[in-house]
């Protein structure tokens, strides 16, 4: 069963000949259709996030200023973010639809869901929005759930880092956020030696990879990196970045993903799902129009055990050795946080991720 919250953005928030428009969530409704789901297909309306749920990963004052800011009329947050009259209301029902994904879950019991929702959120801070992005769609979503006592990993394989997502979550102990991303490339943020503040050591994970890199070397991440870390965080959730700016088409990056990738993607973080109906997928890049019609009908085929494809898996790009490279960084990174830990006596602080001594492991 697959649970489409949504959509959002099909029509406000546009931005004219701007890259992030409203034609995507077009592309990806029309990728859902190319599935024929027919009874396995059900649609959630995306109710706008409250103010609680904002003011648990953004500033009261940010929140405020943008809200007014769009009521006025709206203009340029940065040379990359744009703000319409409508861009509020847009981006709280973008806000709120993963809750009412993560509800409608939970009230069935089982399926995926596939939050369908613009503006985009990963690069949006506690304090601001860049990047496109005006609220953390999917930040709102975690801190919800982490409210009622759960434990959250964020797989973001957007292009782009999240740099929003990991600062929102940087100290937090109950959110594991894992980042795959072309390096270098804005916003300049997601080294492997970026691993959590002091109250969630290893709560951060970052695998930075080169141009040209191709599905082979995420699925090396994914097995070699990523797993031990979700298998020892024991989350209740998975929540993913959903983006597809990472596919060889699209205009603003240069990593070389087909849309069999994605689908090979969706299966490896599907393993990492506790039970049933715990997986929320949440739309974020992906600029070319067949590209990501392409690669969301493989996602969710993949999902949703149809594995129709309409491109092969790409293999033999570079990558390997940036994989290892992160994997011994991010270890230098938290023997080196351990240490400081000790020596400030604080042999109590919580870290939320068993250590692993094997020299190429990640905890």
């Amino acid at each position: 069963m697959l649970i489409v919250a949504g959509p959002v953005g099909a029509s406000e928030h546009d931005g004219g000949s701007h890259p992030e428009r409203p034609a995507r969530v077009g592309a990806v409704l029309a990728g859902i259709d190319d599935l024929h789901l027919g009874s396995d297909l059900i649609t959630v309306d995306a109710r706008p996030a409250t103010r609680d749920d904002l003011l648990r990963v953004h500033d009261a004052q940010y929140v405020d200023e943008l809200e007014a800011f769009s009521r006025r009329g709206g203009g340029s947050l940065d040379p990359d973010t744009y703000v319409t009259d409508t861009s509020w209301d847009a981006a709280r029902r973008a806000a709120g639809a993963g809750i009412a994904a993560v509800d409608a879950l939970g009230a069935r019991g089982e399926g995926v869901a596939f939050v369908v929702v613009r503006p985009p959120g990963h690069h949006a801070e506690g304090a601001r929005g860049m990047g496109f992005c005006l609220l953390n769609n999917v930040a709102v979503t975690a801190a919800a759930l982490t409210a009622r006592g759960e434990r959250v990993v964020v797989v973001d394989w957007d292009v782009h880092h999240g740099n929003g997502t990991q600062e929102i979550f940087w100290d937090d102990p109950a959110v594991l956020y894992v980042s795959t991303h072309q390096w270098p490339l804005y916003p300049g943020t997601g080294r492997p030696e970026e691993v959590g503040g002091p109250g969630a050591i290893g709560a951060t994970l970052n695998v930075p990879l080169p141009p040209g890199a191709t599905g082979d070397v995420l699925l090396q991440v994914m097995d070699d990196v990523v797993a031990p870390a979700v298998e020892a965080f024991r989350a209740d959730w998975v929540l993913v970045s959903c983006g597809y700016d990472a596919h060889r088409d699209d205009p603003l990056a240069e990593l070389m993903l087909s849309s069999a990738d994605f689908g090979a993607l969706a299966r490896r973080v599907a393993q990492f799902v506790p039970s049933p109906g715990r997986l929320v997928l949440f739309l974020e890049g992906g600029y070319d129009l067949q590209a990501l019609r392409r690669s969301t009908a493989a996602t969710l085929g993949a999902l949703m055990g149809d594995p129709a494809e309409p491109e092969a898996p790409t293999f033999g790009g570079p990558g390997g050795d940036a994989v290892r490279s992160a994997a011994r960084d991010r270890k230098r990174a938290l023997d080196e946080a351990s240490d400081r830990l000790h020596a400030l006596g604080s042999l109590d602080a919580p870290v939320t991720v068993r250590r692993r001594d094997e020299s190429g492991g990640a905890p």
